[in-house]
């Protein structure tokens, strides 16, 4: 077999082919995709939309068309990306509860508030707004370069020319390779009125230009509660986080009643994931002052949310919904844009804007001096018309004469090849005299314009001044009152819905094979063995209650797990397996259930003869998991857990060997998690059970069968030892179970 050709192989390591590689795309994407122009505020796809719709013609006052065609051009022409990611990037320029200033006019189902998807692009139509035309003017005269399209056939503007603050006014978002966005949208009267400012005083610092920025200004409005000091750092650095909160007012009802209204919501969250929200709080029962939410919206957003009781206090009710729903939303900041040379970095809002009027400033010039240009050369025919007008006779003399008469009439009239072209290309009814009148005025009008122009371009005073006006005209034209109210507000606050449940005593029954229920009332005791039971099931633990208390379920592999009182299955039947309500492996066992209480103690050991205090605060788990109490040795697991006497002061352990050892509890760490320490030291086997009581009154145990009789083993002294001892035998009568309980 012939030799594969290898001469195509270059030998490099798989790192740096790699790296390189990955760093080619992770540019492509952070210039190419992902993060917007500071000097018009898009990115590649937007500007591509926008001008591929220019070129169909789709002007405010012109008829619509239909979104696939627009899709079609951009993909085929200038984008060659999916059909789906571009018309979503069209849709969002259309949404008005998207974009401050939307630049697209759709007409049919572009999506809506509550979250729904726009309809297919072959259903939708699309036109220009005239905020995108303003965005775009100026294309035509040679403000912008153009560069070829990624398939050499057409050209497309490196960015648009447009008098409008885009980045900031519509703001942007997006994730590169390494880096992000996240620019909120802002009022374009407050940009402009800053703008100016900065114009007169170039050395103006931040904080004085958010006198004029008050903030972000949001197209669903909403209420902003950071403080001005808050607000200023994340200007200052170009990086932060806005609290925004729905807006929300208290409506009085005839009888004393009351209810909250919403009329604004957060920008970005879909109305209808607030309302599911809100709806699951009041099911699964978090929010218990809570009756029912309502959506009577229409084209304003209108949601009713009524309180459990006319009692019930408004701003707590509030307080609640702020920090357990999206009423309150934090919109990060991070003005990371690529400048005027194409380089990603994060800016302040004063860097932001100087860079936008800079880029302004310098497409008024272009401007002014390819209309010079274009005046020169339309000065340069009309001074050739004028020298055939008053050498009339002559020029149609040449012409009729002469075989080639256009060299004559540069030789004779000192002419330009364009001029004596555009003479001989002169219509007959052009001779007349009227039009030598006409071009007299217009070449008048032209130089005036043109030593305008150059005025302003030699002079800077004259370009602050003129951007000025425009910047005055474009706020006259597109401005608008602020919707974002801005009204600092502390931080909605931790609340205690314990204090918010109704305390109602009960019994909490846990079966062997961990089937739970509470029962209302505190149940005798020994009534408990006459409740039914699953076949094969007994009772394990049982004890009295009530409903506002959390309850402590201890397993063996150093879990602990939370149960609240008042969301325990009722005893209707057999109750229900404790397992739906937590985590909890099928193979690892229940050691205790007991109510929790951040002042009580507990006794934790394991089957190793280890062991610590335990404080009430640290059982308390947050999630369904669980939280790891104890660190278990290989092969080890939680033999019990007890509470600890207010009184106690010793500890009595006894070991699957039957030896006891008494040592004093103060020889125990008290730890929110840990191993433990050593409690008893055993040969073989391991601990059997443990017990924390006052050393003075002695140790008691049950002597068993139906006498109820206690032993007390008042002299204890012949057991007392260090911690970590082996032990000795227990006392005569101790029980055979090794427990003593």
């Amino acid at each position: 077999m012939a030799e594969p050709d290898t001469s195509s192989v270059i030998e490099t390591p798989f790192a740096s082919a790699l790296s390189e590689r990955y760093l080619v795309y992770a540019l492509s994407t952070i210039t190419a995709r992902s993060l917007p122009d500071v000097r018009d505020g898009l990115k590649p796809v937007h500007r591509r939309l926008l001008w591929a719709m220019r070129l169909l013609r789709l002007d405010p006052t012109g008829a619509y068309k239909k979104s696939a065609r627009v899709v079609g051009d951009v993909i085929g022409k200038y984008h060659p990306h999916g059909d789906q990611s571009v018309y979503d990037a069209m849709v969002r320029l259309a949404q008005d509860f998207a974009l401050r200033y939307p630049l697209v006019d759709g007409q049919g189902n572009f999506g809506n508030i509550d979250g729904d998807n726009a309809a297919a692009y072959r259903y939708t139509e699309a036109r220009l707004t005239p905020i995108a035309t303003q965005l775009m003017a100026g294309l035509d005269e040679g403000t912008v370069d153009f560069r070829p399209t990624y398939n050499g056939e057409e050209e497309e503007p490196e960015v648009f020319p447009g008098l409008f603050p885009n980045l900031l006014a519509n703001g942007a978002s997006g994730i590169a390779v390494g880096m992000a966005t996240s620019i909120p949208p802002h009022n374009v009267g407050e940009l402009v009125d800053a703008a100016i400012r900065l114009i007169e005083e170039p050395k103006v610092d931040d904080r004085a230009l958010l006198e004029l920025v008050k903030g972000p200004d949001f197209p669903t409005g909403g209420v902003l509660v950071d403080d001005e000091d808050t607000i200023a750092r994340a200007y200052v650095s170009g990086r932060g986080a806005f609290r925004l909160r729905a807006r929300v007012e208290v409506e009085r009802e005839k009888g004393g009643g009351w209810h909250l209204l919403v009329s604004e919501i957060p920008y970005g969250v879909p109305k209808a994931k607030l309302i599911e929200q809100v709806a699951q709080l009041i099911a699964d029962k978090k929010l218990p002052i809570l009756a029912d939410v309502k959506d009577e919206s229409d084209e304003q957003v209108r949601l009713i949310l009524e309180p459990r009781a006319r009692t019930v206090d408004p701003d707590l009710l509030l307080e609640s919904l702020f920090r357990l729903t999206d009423l309150e939303v934090r919109f990060p900041l991070n003005l990371n844009v690529l400048d005027a040379t194409r380089t990603p970095g994060v800016m302040s809002l004063k860097e932001a804007l100087a860079a936008w009027l800079a880029f302004q400033f310098e497409v008024l010039v272009r401007r002014s001096q390819v209309r010079i240009g274009k005046i020169d050369d339309r000065l340069e025919l009309l001074d050739g018309f004028l020298v055939a007008y008053l050498n009339l006779d002559r020029v149609i003399e040449i012409i009729r004469t002469e075989d080639e008469p256009k060299p004559v009439l540069m030789g004779e009239f000192s002419l330009s090849d364009r001029q004596a072209e555009a003479i001989l290309n002169m219509r007959l009814r052009s001779l007349r005299r009227l039009e030598e009148m006409e071009i007299g005025r217009e070449r008048s009008a032209l130089a005036k314009e043109r030593e305008e122009l150059s005025k302003l371009v030699e002079d800077k005073g004259r370009q602050r001044r003129r951007m000025k006006k425009d910047l005055e005209a474009l706020k006259a034209k597109f401005g608008d009152e602020r919707r974002t109210r801005i009204e600092a507000a502390a931080v909605a606050r931790e609340i205690d819905w314990s204090a918010m449940i109704e305390k109602e005593p009960i019994t909490v029954i846990l079966s062997q094979r961990g089937w739970i229920r509470a029962m209302k009332g505190h149940l005798a005791l020994d009534q408990v063995a006459d409740l039914k039971w699953r076949e094969g099931d007994e009772p394990f633990i049982h004890f009295h209650a009530q409903t506002t208390d959390k309850l402590a379920l201890f397993a063996s592999n150093g879990r602990v797990y939370t149960l609240a009182g008042d969301k325990l299955p009722s005893a209707r039947g057999f109750g229900e397996p404790v397992r739906l309500f937590i985590d909890l492996e099928a193979d690892v066992d229940i050691v205790q259930l007991l109510v929790a209480r951040p002042e009580t103690k507990l006794l934790v050991a394991s089957s190793d003869g280890r062991g610590f205090v335990a404080t009430g605060e640290a059982t308390l788990a947050e999630t369904r998991k669980g939280k790891q109490l104890v660190n278990l040795r290989p092969r080890a697991r939680v033999a019990l857990v007890r509470r600890v006497p207010e009184s106690a002061d010793a500890v009595a352990v006894v070991g699957e060997n039957r030896k006891m050892v008494v040592f004093p509890l103060s020889e125990l760490p008290e730890l929110a998690r840990g191993q433990g320490v050593m409690l008893q030291r055993y040969r073989d086997g391991g601990l059997s059970d443990a017990i924390a009581f006052r050393f003075d009154d002695g140790l008691s145990w049950p002597l068993g069968g139906e006498s109820g009789r206690i032993r007390t083993e008042s002299d204890l002294s012949a057991w007392r030892a260090a911690r970590g001892a082996a032990g000795r035998m227990p006392p005569i009568g101790f029980p055979r179970s090794n427990r003593f309980d």
